[in-house]
């Protein structure tokens, strides 16, 4: 069977495709879907804006919301002893179309995790985009594993080097896949259009048109590590905005159920070339990394319109909250695993209040086991802020502070009113 283009081992993605003159050939061969994607885009978009303010909010279901990417063939059961120690109650597994000889491995590692919510995504090849009763045919075993909440229908379907050249081709892909669901699958849940960073003029296309087809919720792999911190803008848009107008864009869709999964989002990690799947340029210390997962987290979770954020992922060189050392076999666990465990414990489960935001300073409001829980953190100058008898603080990694004073930054700080017992 035909792998993808090619594939990227250190970074575990596509490779960039450097046959230009075929990417040419195949965008001009798609040139119409092309400029129906613009076209759409240029109406929908302003709708879209216009009636972001209306669009309704739902508590988060904090048990999913936090959702770890896990490679399931890589150090499996280290991974399953990190994620019992992590606390995670949520994983996203991803398989290729190219790799079905892996498909027990995949099994037997779900079976193990049958506890915990599971989202399967399912990475394409360009064989499948063009073979579509090949595509049928390999897709039934996978529909049949046992466990499996959401399958994600494709991935990243506006890089080329993924396979898709049009959201023409996406869709008569997805198309395949919802007529199974219909016909003999008809209890699981399908997700799309994975359309990854801030280019939403791709999602449009996927949630306006005349396909045979819907969604039980659309996917976005919603990157914003070129722009640096989760709270910098881009075209005036910072990562609460593009969320909201999400949201907004599937409100007004009558091609899907109103449920966003962002499922993938991360920062490099600087100096791991060529393990990095960004360049330099694009890449974060690992303090940083630490900081910018968790508040990334927090606006998602502040935003109250997201069924779950998976972080991509558990265990990578390049990326991941454990770096992986190829030569020596050996894990370490960065900064940002202690984090995202400290997070978990205090998040996982928690009811959202509101958000306040001041001058950089944010502070986020909720109500974790009958508690009144802050969280605290400024993007522009460090703070020291005083609290009182009554109060217990806690660090970015979980740690119990002493003092009643801390210096509020770029690290968040959780804070518990204990005196403010809630109903």
């Amino acid at each position: 069977m035909k792998k993808p283009f090619s594939w990227d081992h250190y970074s575990d993605q596509a490779a960039l495709l450097q046959d230009r003159a075929y990417k040419k050939r195949m965008r001009k061969k798609e040139l119409f879907s092309l400029v129906k994607t613009y076209i759409l885009a240029l109406f929908m978009l302003p709708l879209a804006w216009i009636v972001m303010p209306f669009a309704k909010r739902k508590p988060a279901q904090s048990r999913n919301f936090f959702t770890l990417g896990v490679d399931f063939q890589r150090e499996s059961e280290a991974t399953l002893q990190m994620l019992d120690e992590l606390g995670v109650q949520s994983i996203l597994v991803r398989i290729g179309l190219w790799e079905l000889e892996k498909l027990p491995q995949l099994e037997a590692f779900v079976q193990k995790n049958a506890h915990r919510h599971i989202v399967c995504k399912i990475m394409q090849d360009r064989e499948h985009i063009e073979d579509l009763e090949l595509l049928k045919n390999d897709l039934i075993p996978i529909f049949s594993l046992k466990h499996i909440d959401v399958f994600e229908i494709g991935t990243t379907i506006n890089r080329a080097k993924w396979g898709f050249f049009s959201v023409n081709e996406y869709l008569s892909f997805y198309k395949v896949a919802y007529k199974l669901k219909k016909e003999h699958f008809n209890d699981i849940k399908l997700i799309g259009s994975g359309v990854i960073d801030f280019e939403f003029h791709w999602t449009v296309h996927t949630l306006f048109n005349f396909c045979a087809c819907k969604y039980d919720g659309i996917s976005a792999l919603l990157y914003v590590d070129r722009r640096g911190a989760p709270e910098n803008t881009q075209l005036g848009f910072n990562l609460s905005d593009k969320i909201a107008l999400l949201s907004s864009l599937v409100s007004i869709s009558p091609k899907t159920a109103k449920n966003i999964y962002i499922t993938e989002t991360n920062w490099p990690i600087t100096g791991t070339a060529p393990y990095a799947p960004t360049s330099e340029k694009e890449c974060v210390s690992e303090a940083q990394y630490a900081n910018y997962m968790v508040r990334y987290y927090l606006l998602a979770f502040a935003s109250a319109q997201l069924e779950l954020v998976s972080w991509h992922q558990l265990i990578a060189k390049g990326y991941g909250l454990v770096e992986y050392d190829f030569d020596k076999k050996t894990l370490r666990k960065r900064g940002a695993y202690k984090a995202y465990k400290a997070m978990l414990r205090h998040l996982q489960g928690a009811e959202f209040l509101r958000m306040d935001i001041k001058r950089g300073h944010y502070r986020i409001m909720c109500v974790q086991n009958g508690k009144l829980l802050e969280i605290h953190w400024n993007v522009l100058v460090e703070k020291e802020l005083d609290f009182s008898d009554g109060y217990e603080i806690y660090d970015l990694f979980g740690t119990k502070v002493a003092s009643s004073t801390v210096t509020i930054g770029q690290s968040p700080y959780y804070i518990y009113d204990t005196k403010a017992i809630v109903e």
